[in-house]
């Protein structure tokens, strides 16, 4: 490769220390398109491992991102250390399987908490040293799940948390634009990652795959190429658009 679609850019991957997960995969291609990536994690040794996989200048940190005070203080440590910080990408989030009248307020808490909370929290901590460039580019995940009303995994509340993303995308866009901030968020639809595997029979797998025109199951790879076209200047022009990545399971 010449020439890196983010060389020289610094960029944030939230939830990404899963070895088979959306987010490492993401990770790993935007360091091999030239970006100095932190992961962040629950876990400190398994960000700090990811990390070191990805190469030396990439860094791993702890992060609870529905802690307001943790994200903000992160992205002040990254910003001190790296001058600014140029790409978010909002991947941390856990989903339930659980039926409409199972949903206790934990589970309500723990699902709504992580996927949109989250969001928002690492969003703002990062948008005041975007604002300050007059750039950025901010992926969030959202799912399938919130635009079809779940039906693959996640229970209403997983697709609830990941319908609001989509709100709170399309809000952040607006926001934003004026400062030079891109947000955008990708719908994958079902994905072979962790969260999936083992979880599935074969007859459900084999029903969900039927409702896919392209019959197979998504890859991580196949998301982390969506989520480096919209960091880059590729997308220079989209902002506050869903992409859909699941080999055409929603065409309208």
């Amino acid at each position: 490769m010449a020439q890196g679609l983010l060389e020289g850019r610094y960029a944030i991957v939230t939830g990404a220390a899963s070895a088979r997960g959306l987010g490492k995969a993401t990770a790993k291609l935007f360091a091999d398109h030239g970006a100095t990536i932190a992961i962040l994690d629950l876990d400190a040794n398994a960000a700090k491992a990811a990390a070191a996989d990805l190469g030396e200048d990439h860094v791993g940190f702890a992060c609870d991102v529905t802690d307001k005070t943790a994200c903000a203080s992160v992205a002040s440590e990254l910003k001190a250390r790296w001058g600014r910080i140029d790409v978010l990408v909002n991947n941390a989030g856990i989903t339930q399987p659980l039926k409409l009248m199972e949903i206790e307020p934990q589970n309500y808490e723990a699902v709504l908490d992580v996927n949109l909370r989250g969001t928002l929290y690492m969003s703002q901590a990062v948008i005041p040293g975007m604002r300050e460039v007059g750039s950025g580019s901010i992926v969030n995940l959202s799912s399938v799940s919130a635009q079809r009303g779940g039906g693959i995994f996640g229970g209403p509340h997983y697709s609830a948390a990941k319908a609001g993303i989509l709100g709170l995308t399309k809000a952040m866009a607006r926001e934003l634009a004026p400062s030079g901030v891109r947000v955008n968020a990708i719908c994958p639809g079902f994905i072979a990652t962790d969260i999936t595997a083992g979880k599935l029979t074969d007859e459900m797998r084999a029903q969900v795959l039927a409702g896919i025109p392209m019959g197979r199951a998504g890859e991580a790879s196949d998301v982390a190429g969506c989520a480096l076209f919209l960091a880059s200047d590729l997308s220079a022009y989209c902002t506050g658009t869903e992409v859909d990545v699941n080999g055409g399971s929603l065409i309208h």
